[in-house]
């Protein structure tokens, strides 16, 4: 069990929050699957200030939408504190300061990682946001800015001073964005040196993974992103892994199938029939990756311009045993190397 504040989860993992990708429809997919946490997309503060109709959209939820966290980025305090008076009619179990973005566009302005270059100042920030709210709040930092500059350490025991609750650790620089290795070293000296709740992040691709992710960093939850997209069973899978330590069957085409039109319709519902096959276009690419002869269904899928369209192309895929390799026969190295 994991304690951030008030919130108690029962598995140590939870889906992180990913700009384009974590809307309600996907994240609600995710709880179908095991996932007590998750967050929203990653909300830039002064967006939510002006009153972007596109911010305002992405912050609203349903009760059901539950346990809930909300993830902030800025570097001006006033526009922070007043997206937090902005926020509190909703309701967020967790309230995440972003200081992890590797984005040239976020960092250019000292949001985002650019926060790793200055630990006091960012250590400051937090004190004020703390302050200024109810709701437990944690951060998300790197490893530091790049290689020279390692200091995650540091900016974690500035966090902690601020009085934060929790405390996010992706496990590269800046500098290599999503490339490399992650540092499970750097993970596991911050963990050391806190002795409040940490989560460990990057290429948690699979149940093997978020184990390796204990094991050498003995952080006390894992933050899963990349490793749920088309794969909503890995929250599943990864519980059943961490209780057994059995690797767990895939699941089968058919599963996927139902999966991608339930998911597909819900998009419908949110996003709209006109914007729902363009959004979900990517999605297809994703569930079926693994699959065997898809390449036509996947560019077909790319022109696809309906639900009707979407939904055809679903039930080729669901129909044509020839796609049927999923993942039920592969090895635990296997799932590591995915």
């Amino acid at each position: 069990m994991l304690k951030i504040g008030s919130l108690t989860l029962n598995y140590p993992f939870i889906l992180a929050p990913m700009a384009g990708i974590t809307d309600l429809p996907f994240r609600m997919i995710c709880r179908r699957y095991g996932c007590e946490l998750a967050f929203i997309e990653m909300i830039s503060a002064k967006a939510l200030v002006y009153k972007n109709r596109k911010t305002e959209k992405m912050i609203a939820t349903r009760p059901e939408d539950r346990p809930l966290g909300i993830q902030l980025i800025g570097a001006d305090l006033e526009f922070i504190l007043k997206a937090l008076d902005i926020i509190r009619k909703y309701e967020y179990e967790i309230i995440d300061f972003n200081a992890a973005c590797p984005v040239t566009k976020v960092t250019s302005k000292g949001e985002g990682a650019g926060m790793m270059k200055e630990p006091r100042k960012l250590g400051q920030l937090l004190k004020a946001i703390v302050a200024h709210t109810d709701t437990p709040v944690t951060v998300k930092i790197r490893a530091g800015w790049d290689e020279k500059s390692v200091n995650a350490r540091e900016s974690a025991l500035y966090a902690q001073d601020a009085g934060i609750q929790g405390l996010f650790i992706h496990g590269r620089t800046r500098a290599q964005g999503y490339s490399g290795s992650v540092d499970y070293d750097v993970i596991r000296e911050v963990k050391e040196a806190l002795n409040i709740p940490v989560v460990g992040s990057g290429d948690v691709f699979s149940p093997l993974h978020a184990k390796k992710m204990f094991d050498e960093t003995g952080c006390d939850c894992v933050a899963i992103a990349r490793g749920a997209l088309g794969n909503p069973w890995i929250f599943r899978e990864t519980a059943e892994f961490l209780k057994t330590g059995k690797v767990p069957q895939r699941p089968h085409i058919h599963e996927v199938a139902d999966i991608m039109a339930a998911h597909l319709r819900s998009i419908v519902d949110y996003h709209g029939p006109v914007a729902a096959p363009v959004v979900f276009r990517k999605l297809f690419v994703w569930y079926t990756k693994g699959f065997r002869d898809v390449k036509p269904l996947k560019d077909r899928a790319f022109r696809a311009e309906t639900e009707e369209e979407m939904l055809e192309l679903i039930a080729e895929f669901r129909g044509n045993e020839r796609h049927c390799q999923t993942a039920m026969s592969v090895s635990g190295n296997d799932l590591l190397e995915m």
